[in-house]
């Protein structure tokens, strides 16, 4: 036995004498013992504090000491606690089969060894602390899994941070701290035993920290934590840093680790340090592409007689994904080339495959052809060229004098024409880019003096809780009337339709014949 005199074990005997041999022998082996002289004083004992083991007659005067097994392991707060009967009366197989049948871990009868008293104590000891420790073990995989899953699914690093320190809370039980350089600076996440997360800036410590992973220790002090940290005394420190040229990850906790759980916060600190190392790769990505979305957009609208224009485009939020949207407006003679539309998935890949798209596009027009044709050619150039990918596109010619328009659509939501009031969705059904079918004719239709004609993509009216259709007639409710002010317009569509983070890019293009 390893500390016996740390393991207390509850006597119950009614009878002085016989507790006095079994408080005497097993203090004798280091045991504390706390002694109990009836059921009802046993039960009271355990109620008040927890006990490692119970000896137990099993003929009290009050009730049976089977009954006092069978309420022990009936309570959720004391049924891991073993229990050994012993007996002067009850000793024939049948006694000792329902004493064990009852709950009990052992059975012993007197005249009782005092050798065989305690290595009975200690078998039974060794076994419930092996199946305590295999539960610990499965409780702190379970719950490493459960917080790596919570910090893998994380929008950005403040909330990375949050769910890692909480994680750190409910797995080793007290304050935790999170912290690791982000685009903001160096964040340290700081999570209490009550619940509380807060995230701050943090002034990491001088020294070098190598690559790999690292238990460290030290006060509060050293390691600069904040005001909030509940215990000034040491800390335990593990790190992650997969490459030399990354920032490390810490991770703080007030636990004094033994074996397995300094196995289990190195397990934990490395999959932080990854998550941390896919949320710079995912914001790097965001960065990068929405850099080039906004260089491949007009960077200057045209100017039109007798037609007002607006645009507005607004990227996905840092937390979410990117998606390939565009809009295209210029001039081709006396005709206004007017067009929006979204690469099929998210990513940089996505923005690429849209600057391709709208070059060819921007060429053909160039070239005089009329909008199907322009689409056709396009979707010729992804099949041939673009195997696999997959595009919406509305494209439309506008002569601003008429007003006379000529547009097709590939699989992209209809535009929407207001005039006197009411608002019209302009349908033209057509697959979309990349996929070889056949297309219909292009459609012609009128913009009136004073009508305004909308285009967006659908980042503007998708919601997880309603369908495509429900979001369109939710716009057309919005999009009359059209304020006096297009860009104000098209400001009021985007407050009153998106709540970022936005899920997706938002495109919109308002074009008002004079």
């Amino acid at each position: 036995m390893s500390n016996p005199a740390e393991t207390t074990i509850l006597v119950v005997d009614d009878r002085a004498p016989k507790r006095y041999l079994l408080k005497n022998w097993l203090t004798r082996a280091g045991f504390a013992v706390t002694e109990a002289v009836d059921g009802q004083d046993a039960l009271d004992k355990l109620q008040q504090r927890p006990f490692d083991m119970v000896v137990l007659d099993v003929k009290l005067p009050d009730m049976s000491g089977l009954d006092v097994c069978r309420r022990i392991k009936a309570d959720p707060a004391t049924t891991s606690t073993p229990v050994v009967h012993v007996s002067a009366h009850a000793v024939d197989a049948a006694d000792r089969t329902l004493g064990l049948v009852g709950g009990a871990d052992a059975y012993l009868v007197e005249p009782i060894d005092p050798h065989e008293l305690v290595a009975t104590v200690q078998a039974v000891l060794r076994y419930y602390r092996a199946r305590r420790k295999a539960e610990q073990l499965a409780d702190g995989l379970a719950g490493l899994a459960e917080t790596t899953l919570a910090v893998t699914m994380a929008r950005d690093f403040p909330e990375l941070l949050s769910r890692a320190a909480a994680g750190a809370v409910g797995l080793f039980g007290t304050a935790a701290a999170v912290a690791t350089e982000t685009d903001a600076g160096w964040t340290l996440a700081l999570a209490t035993v009550s619940g509380d997360v807060t995230v701050a800036g943090w002034e990491p410590p001088g020294e070098d920290v190598p690559v790999g992973s690292h238990r460290l220790t030290g006060d509060a002090t050293r390691w600069q934590l904040p005001a909030g940290w509940p215990d000034p005394g040491e800390v335990t420190v593990t790190t992650a840093r997969f490459r030399a040229a990354r920032p490390s990850l810490y991770l703080f906790t007030g636990v004094c680790a033994d074996e397995d759980q300094t196995q289990l916060l190195t397990q934990l600190t490395q999959a932080l340090g990854a998550a941390a190392e896919a949320q710079r790769a995912q914001d790097q990505d965001h960065r990068i592409a929405v850099t080039l979305q906004r260089s491949l957009l007009p960077r200057r609208l045209p100017a039109v007689p007798g037609i007002s224009l607006a645009v507005r485009y607004e990227p996905a939020s840092p937390q979410a994904e990117i998606g390939g949207d565009f809009y295209e407006l210029s001039t081709l003679g006396d005709e206004l080339l007017i067009a929006i539309g979204d690469v099929v998935g998210h990513s940089l890949h996505a923005a690429t495959v849209m600057a391709e798209i709208r070059h060819a596009l921007r060429a053909y027009a160039v070239e005089g052809h009329y909008p199907g044709r322009i689409v056709a050619l396009i979707d010729e150039l992804m099949v041939r060229l673009l195997p696999g990918e997959m595009a919406t596109l509305c494209l439309l010619l506008l002569d601003p004098r008429t007003g006379r328009a000529r547009l097709a659509n590939a699989g992209h939501l209809p535009p929407l024409l207001i005039a006197d009031g009411r608002v019209t969705e302009v349908w033209h059904r057509a697959p979309l880019l990349g996929i070889n079918h056949a297309r219909p004719d292009d459609l012609e239709f009128v913009l009136p003096e004073g009508g305004t004609l909308l285009l967006y993509t659908d980042g503007l009216i998708e919601r997880r809780d309603i369908t495509i259709r429900d979001g369109i007639a939710d716009l057309s409710r919005l999009a009359a009337p059209v304020d006096a002010d297009l860009d104000r317009y098209c400001d009021r569509l985007l407050r009153q339709l998106t709540n970022p983070p936005h899920a997706d890019d938002v495109a919109v293009v308002a074009v008002r014949r004079l």
